[in-house]
């Protein structure tokens, strides 16, 4: 009988518990997202930018990523060549985060790309896309 007690016991406490945790406050899922794109999707596209300055133009949209009350947030970004060069014609690209977390790169023309979720603080799988694209618009301009 005492095994029952305790079990009853344990269970009012995770009741109680689970009322303690819902009042808790939680964080909003479109801060995270936008905290996502600023510290992976921002800095990946800032480093590529310093890195191919030379031959190529990186440009982010910086209007899109003031739309705070979004709650899906995106993130947009033009890859192009330099001027003078032989072929200037650029792509953009959209970043989108998904309510379930999920990160994907569209652009018109071009499959949809999964690059992660908002959970994985890792910039690896979107610094390998945009090196793809980068690489893709170089063939472009030759």
């Amino acid at each position: 009988m005492a095994k029952f007690k305790e079990a009853l016991e344990r269970g009012k406490k995770a009741h109680r518990q689970q009322g303690e945790d819902a009042n808790a406050p939680m964080a909003d899922f479109g801060t995270q997202a936008r905290a996502w794109l600023n510290d992976v999707v921002v800095a990946a596209l800032e480093a590529a930018k310093a890195e191919v300055a030379g031959e190529m133009t990186i440009d982010v949209d910086t209007a899109s990523r003031r739309r705070v009350k979004e709650l899906t947030p995106s993130l947009q970004f033009q890859i192009y060549g330099k001027p003078g060069l032989k072929k200037t014609a650029g792509r953009a690209f959209t970043v989108n985060v998904q309510l379930s977390g999920e990160v994907s790169v569209s652009s018109p023309g071009m499959v949809t790309e999964d690059v992660g979720n908002i959970g994985d603080r890792s910039a690896e799988r979107f610094r390998n896309l945009v090196a793809k694209l980068i690489e893709d618009a170089a063939k472009s301009m030759c």
